[in-house]
């Protein structure tokens, strides 16, 4: 039986085992597994050093300065850091926010939250090609308006947003712009400095680093004030307070080195690969690519297929790892909301295909890939009628 070609590299990737290697010295007793906050001994020195090494390197992956990275248990976590902290500490100047309908759950959910303390959300409408563009953010913004929430690059479409002309057009308003970046950092240039991005949520297991680990990189100059959402101890300088894991952190700073030594590179690779697969696929009859086919990450391809029950092809592709969404919109069973955003109807939002690549998908992969959805999408369109003659 032949393996599972894992193409859901959206959803997580594997550890690299350079990362492996760098985390196992932070476990054992013979390794840096002390608490780093226990500097008065040689060992807690030694995992606060590592702890530090990790603060500099994811700084360096995304133009910043250490002192700005504030560890999180991930970007769920940094995301509701980002947006209760500062819609609650700015409150006083303003209550309006403005985010995009295609969010990640984790920026939408602390929103319909916010609306229930008194918050205003304006929820802004991508074009069909999924960009929401900065003369929209512009247009929503209002004298109260104090956070633009707006993600770096999609997680079911891989649509990347300008977030350089929102970034300059909110710091000349004084607004504040927390992005989502766990789907590019380490896969695409990032400057939190030169792009005015405020807060900048990240994730290591997105760029084959460990689960449960993750950071918010925030403002310094000027101060950013934030309401931290955890309390007791007083770690991060009071932003997140609890036990600092460290061979996660360590395996985080290595993942982030390893990325920006071989972005360019790997880049190139995987969106050759992603352009093969697309090809591939593209000559199939009632096939749509969702997205913008030219602003988008290297290695996701989003897909819609016409006359084909979105469950049904899944199964059939049991062995490829693949979903039809987020992973989180998986769990629902609900057709895509961001794709029902990009004008999809119902069928179609329910009939695609998450299809994402990363460092460990080979040609030979992309291959076999191509040939079984093709095969699969064949064989069920024969055996059933078109879903549109079969709901009349």
């Amino acid at each position: 039986m032949m393996d599972t070609i894992y193409l859901d590299n959206a959803a997580t990737t594997p550890v690299d085992p350079r990362v492996v290697e760098e985390m196992l010295a932070c476990m054992g007793s013979g390794a840096d597994f002390a608490n780093a906050s226990s500097v008065s001994h040689e060992p807690g020195r030694r995992a606060s050093a590592r702890i530090e090494a990790a603060r500099s390197a994811v700084a360096v992956l995304v133009g910043a300065a250490p002192e700005q990275i504030v560890w999180t248990s991930g970007a769920t976590e940094a995301n509701n850091l980002a947006i209760f902290g500062a819609a609650r500490f700015h409150r006083s100047k303003g209550t309006h926010i403005v985010t995009s309908r295609t969010e990640h759950p984790s920026v939408l959910d602390p929103c319909r939250r916010l609306e229930r303390e008194g918050f205003e959300v304006s929820y802004l409408h991508p074009g069909p090609d999924g960009i929401v563009e900065p003369p929209q953010v512009e247009a929503a913004l209002r004298q109260d308006t104090i956070l633009v929430s707006l993600m770096h690059v999609n997680n079911e479409t891989g649509v990347i947003q300008d977030v350089r002309e929102v970034g300059r057009m909110c710091r000349a308003r004084e607004v504040l712009l927390h992005v989502d970046a766990a789907q590019s950092a380490g896969k695409l240039d990032l400057d939190v400095l030169g792009d005015r991005i405020d807060l900048l949520a990240l994730t290591a297991h997105k760029l084959n680093g460990p689960k449960g680990v993750g950071a918010l990189c925030v403002r310094r100059e000027p101060r950013l004030g934030l309401v931290p959402l955890m309390y007791g101890g007083g770690q991060e300088r009071g932003l997140r307070s609890g036990t600092l894991p460290t061979h996660q952190i360590a395996g985080f700073g290595a993942a982030c080195r390893i990325a920006a030594a071989e972005m360019t590179e790997e880049g190139a690779r995987v969106t050759h690969l992603r352009e093969r697969l697309w090809s591939a696929l593209a000559t199939l009859p009632g096939i749509w690519l969702n997205g913008s086919e030219h602003r988008r990450a290297p290695g996701i391809l989003n897909v819609s297929i016409e006359d084909v029950e979105g469950e049904s092809l899944l199964l059939a592709l049991s062995d490829l790892a693949l979903s039809s969404g987020s992973a989180c919109a998986t769990l629902r069973g609900e057709p895509s909301y961001v794709l029902r955003a990009l004008g999809r109807s119902e069928q179609l939002a329910q009939g695609s295909l998450r299809i994402s690549l990363g460092r460990y998908t080979s040609a030979d992969d992309i291959e076999r890939a191509a040939m079984r959805i093709r095969a699969e999408v064949e064989r069920l369109r024969a055996i059933a009628p078109p879903l549109a003659a079969a709901a009349g």
